[in-house]
């Protein structure tokens, strides 16, 4: 039996351009003979679509949407993902539902047991979970009995997961009530890193329970989501044999021998269909090309603005843009100040030169110096401070909108992760902008990607100066960011272990960290939250992002008491 792995990347709410998106996918898995074709979780409606899943009207047009794609179906089976209405009196008034769809018709519908709220994940607002995936969740297909999953069923195996979250096993009651073939439809985002994690989890399972496993993940970005693909089939020995590309669409076709109940049997071998994974920094940068990309493209926008101070965050900032959008659509915009070197703008007139991108520079000294006389009669008998500093960057941050409205450009935002963690930024000023690409990228990961760059170009493309130089933000002289931070690498260590890993003062100080930077850098996250409040979508690619999957709130005065002995 042979099915085809549809992995595609569909748009939130664009129901008629995921229908038909879908439909494409079936007529080419039909003309490779393949019998079945599965598409990822909620791949109708896409994922995650949010609150449009509390429109009436949404819900109604996405069953018209599935409605429409079981009518143009024949002489292939179709599984794919859409939004169900709950017909029982009680409980949350949607499921996370499949369908199977076969010769115009829809043969059955089944429903997501295990509904995630943890991180980004919030479906227990939204959905009721099915009733037990037992026999309710089998189909036959051709001459097999499958068992059909979605996404965080797959999650739940207790010899992998250091603490279960559910009480059930979707895949053991799949296995129990006679499933001889795994199914799993998924929207599962990509975190630098989970690719190796998932493999191993899914091997585990199938293992476990001897049924091969065809598992179809969505591909593409979604807000600050991005999703990898890497859709997979494994055999009943838990071994990938087929493997679908990451960070593009793809159309995977698998080969199903007969099975039976063998505890052995296994998807026949597929050779060349297992494609590289692509891992560790290198994945980082395509699922930063992709998040913008689609970003771009899902919201209207050709071309994107940034800011060039001849720093390393917008150098590698820029660097993404053009491979997402092309050179043509990227505009970068120099603003030097009386504070900025002449190095910044020759190092950012030469990396606009290598990505061969447009270049202006506008300087700000006059509109700064405006500001000043301007406050000056306010402030009299006061030391300048921060307030006169942060005078420049919003002063760049008002320049760089004008350009967006003026020519409708997305303006990007360069700020990592390290600097928002600490909110060594500017609100209003450097925040600007409708896409923080980097967010969440510690600044120690920024330089690791700016070699790596250089070195897979075989050239420099962000010069060599811009990656060694001390970074500064250049709001008075001689600054440097150690000026007020700790150095990076230390930074990013307890970033990690405080909102990665969630540890406390106490224990990071434990691991030998110095109790006063640990204690400050910490103050330091919790009182910045009101400008990440404020600050654009990022782009997730850590365990643990800024934005909707971290909801810290603003108001508070918890602090932990630590003993600090000297």
């Amino acid at each position: 039996m042979r099915f085809a792995l549809a992995q595609i990347n569909p748009t939130i709410g664009d129901l008629a351009g995921n229908v038909a998106r879908i439909l494409n996918f079936t007529a080419r898995a039909a003309s490779v003979r393949a019998e079945v074709v599965v598409f990822p979780e909620l791949s109708i409606p896409g994922y995650p679509p949010k609150d449009l899943l509390l429109k009436p009207q949404f819900i109604d047009d996405n069953l018209l949407a599935l409605q429409e794609i079981a009518e143009k179906t024949q002489g292939i089976d179709v599984i794919v993902g859409y939004a169900e209405r709950n017909t029982h009196a009680v409980g949350r008034p949607l499921h996370n539902a499949v369908a199977v769809l076969r010769d115009g018709k829809i043969l059955s519908r089944h429903f997501k047991t295990l509904l995630p709220t943890y991180d980004v994940f919030d479906e227990s607002r939204y959905f009721e979970p099915g009733p037990p995936s037992d026999i309710s969740n089998l189909v036959r297909l051709g001459d097999v009995t499958a068992g059909l999953s979605i996404c965080e069923d797959l999650w739940n195996d207790e010899k992998m997961i250091a603490r279960r979250l559910y009480h059930q096993n979707p895949i053991a009651d799949l296995h129990a009530a006679g499933a001889e073939i795994l199914i799993n439809t998924s929207a599962s985002p990509f975190v630098v890193g989970k690719h190796d994690f998932r493999l191993e989890l899914f091997s585990s399972q199938v293992k476990q329970f001897g049924r091969p496993l065809i598992y179809v993940n969505q591909v593409g970005g979604n807000d600050e989501l991005v999703f990898d693909g890497n859709s997979a089939a494994f055999d009943g020995r838990g071994n990938v044999i087929a493997q679908a590309k990451d960070f593009e669409e793809d159309l995977l076709v698998v080969d199903l021998s007969s099975m039976g109940y063998q505890p052995m049997s296994s998807i026949k071998k597929n050779h060349g269909l297992v494609a590289h994974a692509t891992r560790g920094v290198e994945s980082i940068r395509r699922a930063l090309v992709l998040g913008l990309r689609d970003y771009a493209r899902k919201c209207g926008f050709k071309t994107v603005v940034l800011g060039l101070s001849g720093g390393i965050d917008s150098a590698l900032t820029a660097v993404i843009a053009v491979e997402a959008l092309g050179s043509e659509n990227v505009f970068g915009v120099a603003m030097p100040s009386r504070f900025s070197s002449e190095h910044s703008i020759s190092d950012a007139r030469e990396l606009a030169k290598n990505l061969k991108i447009d270049f202006q520079i506008v300087p700000i000294a006059e509109v700064h110096e405006a500001y000043e006389q301007t406050l000056a009669p306010l402030f009299a008998g006061l030391p300048r401070d921060v307030t006169e500093e942060n005078l420049q960057a919003r002063v760049r941050g008002g320049i760089l909108m004008a350009f967006s409205n003026k020519f409708n450009h997305l303006l990007l935002t360069t700020g990592n992760k390290s600097e928002i963690a600490v909110g060594y930024c500017t609100l209003y000023g450097d925040m600007c902008g409708g896409l923080a690409v980097i967010s969440d990228v510690p600044k120690t990961a920024v330089y690791e990607l700016a070699a790596h760059i250089n070195v897979t170009a075989g050239r420099e493309i962000i010069p060599g100066n811009t990656i060694a130089k001390p970074p500064s933000a250049e709001l008075r002289p001689n600054q440097t960011d150690q000026d007020s931070l700790p150095d990076y690498a230390v930074l990013d260590a307890i970033l990690f272990r405080y909102v990665e890993e969630e540890k406390g003062a106490a224990e990071i100080i434990a691991e030998g960290f110095d109790a006063a930077t640990v204690i400050r850098v910490i103050r330091l996250i919790d009182r910045s939250e009101y400008k990440r409040r404020q600050a654009a979508p990022g782009l997730k690619v850590t365990s643990r992002a800024f934005g909707f999957g971290r909801r810290m709130p603003i108001a508070q005065n918890y602090a932990e008491v630590v003993s600090v002995h000297t």
